[in-house]
């Protein structure tokens, strides 16, 4: 898979030859018009990156790419569910406006991910302080940007449950069977499926579930 902005010159042309050749494209990280969102789409593209992250703090209430992106229903948007980088009323309104179908997560975290809370110095954002809470900022004074994420996977499950309003099955299906979707159909609970399993306790009161098992093929890791 590779994610791109569709604004430089010829972005459909490189789209078109990077789907002919078996690759996903993504778009991200992008303040691209609606025309490019579309001509992107049209050329091929399929993914929203981290959709509502990756852009500029401000951005036009009528013309922007969040909407042109959210709206074209060929494309399966991704959301980072950290509880950090989408509020939980945004990330309600995107998954209603894209359906469980076309939506999936990530954790988008970086090296500094499963560290304790405190101050680090990051390839991404130099000076950075990760919060107890796993908010990980830049350190500009301001708290106001974040510099990546730092909470695994199965956090942004617990939080569609505990504040995105949805059930755990399908909260996992966003982490699972949805993602699985872009790499041969993977991440499927059924027989003839590879056994590649987790096992976790979790109630709401935790920030993330607590692995107690995980299986990879059917083997043991853990």
């Amino acid at each position: 898979m590779v994610t791109l902005s569709p604004h430089w010159p010829e972005s459909a042309a490189y789209i078109s030859h990077l789907v002919a050749s078996g690759v996903h494209v993504a778009l991200g990280h992008t303040d691209a018009s609606p025309a490019q969102i579309a001509a992107a789409v049209d050329a091929g593209a399929r993914i929203s990156t981290h959709l509502g992250n990756g852009m500029y703090a401000m951005i036009n209430r009528r013309r922007n790419p969040f909407w042109a992106q959210l709206v074209d229903d060929r494309l399966c948007a991704s959301f980072i569910a950290d509880g950090h980088h989408l509020a939980p009323d945004l990330l309600k309104v995107m998954l209603r406006s894209k359906g469980l179908g076309q939506s999936m997560i990530v954790s988008d975290a970086t090296a500094i991910g499963g560290m304790s809370a405190g101050h680090y110095q990051a390839s991404i954002g130099g000076a950075v302080t990760l919060s107890a809470s796993g908010r990980l900022s830049m350190n500009d004074g301001s708290d106001q940007y974040l510099a990546g994420a730092a909470l695994p996977l199965l956090a942004g499950v617990a939080n569609l449950v505990r504040d995105g309003g949805l059930g755990l099955s399908d909260a996992l299906g966003l982490a699972t069977v949805q993602p699985g979707r872009w790499v041969g159909g993977r991440g499927l609970l059924a027989p003839g499926q590879p056994a590649d399993l987790i096992r976790f306790n979790w109630d709401t009161t935790m920030v993330a579930p607590q692995l107690t098992g995980v299986w990879l093929g059917g083997q043991s890791m853990i």
